[in-house]
This record gives structure tokens, sequence and C-alpha cells, in this order.
């Protein structure tokens, strides 16, 4: 189970990568179908409401069957298909027709390690999920079904929790973990992870982040790679590069404050990391922050004044 170090560590990746989770549709089906989902640059879900349906992906050994309450999530985009049932797989006392609410999810920023950490293909048996996801998935179905104002919205607000718990699920329950989400299961490494996500401005070194996992430097640096595939000081750059760039979308932060609360000495050391890591200066960020911000006031302006 994850402790506080953990925790404190998967709540600042999703702050830092703005989680954005949105319900498309909510789709019904019946008698023999067959739905493919092209491969996209973001993930995709499909939490079935009732009846039985299967999926099949190039990214499966084999066709899943699916039943009321399972979710099926593609964190990568990965093309699939959704099916009454494939090809001499139906069972004569299958339903004859599905619900579900097929919806899609994106993270901000560049290099993601939750996202990198998650397999092609995460399903949640209904029969093996807590309480708190049961209650949800039926949450979001008579959410779906109401057409009340402003369903949309709250369908959305529900959906990132969905993803969530489906991570946590999969924490919890997944035979093999690998990049972050071992990290975040090994006390050492989430020791480490946690001072780096919760303190970016420190002053870190390898040999500081070795002695927060009672490691030689030669040890840490070894077995922190192998677990998330990138050395200490370059994941800590990464975690500063995705938190800089949160924080420079708020026009009322500048450069030079910015650099100093993520530890750099120098601003023309932070702009150097910055456009190494983005492929572009921090300039251009604060540019387009600065036209969002005006073209949203404009529009509230516009608001405001109409009849």
């Amino acid at each position: 189970m994850l402790d506080r170090s953990g925790e404190a560590v998967f709540a600042a990746v999703l702050r830092a990568h703005s989680l954005r989770a949105t319900i498309s549709s909510s789709a019904s089906y019946c008698d023999r179908w067959h739905d493919p989902e092209p491969a996209t640059d973001h993930g995709t879900f499909h939490l079935i409401d009732r009846g039985v349906c299967w999926v099949q992906a190039p990214v499966l050994e084999r066709p899943l069957r699916l039943e009321a309450g399972d979710l099926v999530m593609f964190p990568h985009g990965a093309a699939h298909a959704m099916c009454s049932a494939p090809e001499g797989r139906e069972s004569p006392g299958d339903p004859r027709y599905s619900t579900m609410l097929c919806g899609e999810f994106d993270f901000s920023g560049r290099r993601n390690p939750l996202l990198e950490a998650l397999p092609q293909c995460l399903v949640v048996r209904e029969r093996d999920s807590a309480m708190q996801f049961r209650r949800l998935a039926q949450l979001m179905s008579q959410e779906a079904q109401s057409g009340v104002f402003a369903s949309q919205v709250v369908l959305d607000k529900l959906a990132d929790a969905l993803f969530v718990m489906a991570v946590r699920h999969h924490l919890e329950h997944a035979s093999e973990r690998r990049g972050l989400l071992a990290a975040l299961l090994d006390p050492r490494l989430a020791r480490v992870l946690a001072g780096i996500h919760t303190q970016p401005g420190r002053d870190w070194t390898v040999a500081t982040l070795a002695q927060l996992a009672h490691l030689s430097r030669t040890a840490f640096a070894q077995h922190f790679s192998a677990v998330l595939g990138t050395g200490p000081i370059e994941y800590l750059t990464g975690f500063r590069m995705e938190e800089a760039a949160r924080r420079l979308a708020d026009p009322r932060c500048s450069v030079a404050a910015c650099a100093e609360e993520l530890g750099y000495r120098t601003e023309a050391a932070f702009r150097r990391a910055f456009k190494r890591v983005h492929g572009y200066g921090p300039g251009r960020l604060r540019r387009r922050a600065a036209l969002a911000h005006a073209a949203a006031d404009v529009a509230a302006e516009t608001a405001s004044v109409r009849p």
C-alpha cells in the first residue's frame, strides 16, 4: 500500500500535469454491432453501464468480455473496437443490448511519468473493485440518464475521479508495476520522489537524494535509473520544468521568480534548462499565456455587457 510519501508524489504529479477528463458520449447498442475506435493522441475509456459487450485491440492478446460496471481504459490511445461479440464468441444467454459511457482524458506537459507507467490497456472489473469505485460508476450512470442542468459538467468532474480510482486499483492489484508506480511502492524511492516533488527548489544533488534513500550514491543512482528509466537529476530537471510551465502560465509569475523558486542560481541557467526540455524558451510560454488571459478577459467583458 502507498504510504504518505507515495500519496504526496501521486498528488504532485497530477497537479503538475493537469488531468483533463471528459465524457464524450453515452452510447446505446442492440442486436449485433461493431464500433471501431481509431488510435488517438489522448487516453480513452469505456464504462459499461448495462448489458454485456467485448473489446478487442492489437495491444490485447485476446478479446475481453465486459459486463455492467466494468471499465476498460486505453491510457495511450491505442486503437480498439467495442462489439457485441467477436466472431464465434457470442453466448446464447448474453443480453442483446449494451449501454456505456465513453470518454477521454489528457494531460498537460510533455513527459508524464504517471502516464508512462500505465499499460496499454487497463481493466477494472466491477466484481473486483472497491465499494467507492462501484458507487462512483453508479452515480455517473444516474447522472448521464438524468438529463438535468449541468449534467455534462458533473460527469466530467466525476470522470477525473474515475481515472484516479482506476489508477489506484491498478496500483493495488496489478501483478507487475513499472516506472513511477513501481517507485511509489518502494519506500526508499518514495521518500526521494516526495522530496523532489514537494521541494523542487531545494539544492538537490545525487548525494543528498541518496541520503533520503539510505543508499550509497552509486547504489542509489543505479536503483533509481533501473526503476524509473532515467537518472535522478534528469528526473528532477524534468519535474522542475513541468512545474515551471505550470507556474509561468500565470502572468503574475515572472521568469526570474520562477527560476529562484525552482532552485536555479541564475535566470540564464533556468532559461537554458527550460528550452532544453520544452524545445522553446519561457518567454514564448509567457506571451502565449498573456494572450490567452487577454482573450478570456475580453470574452468576460463582452458577456457582462450583453443584454
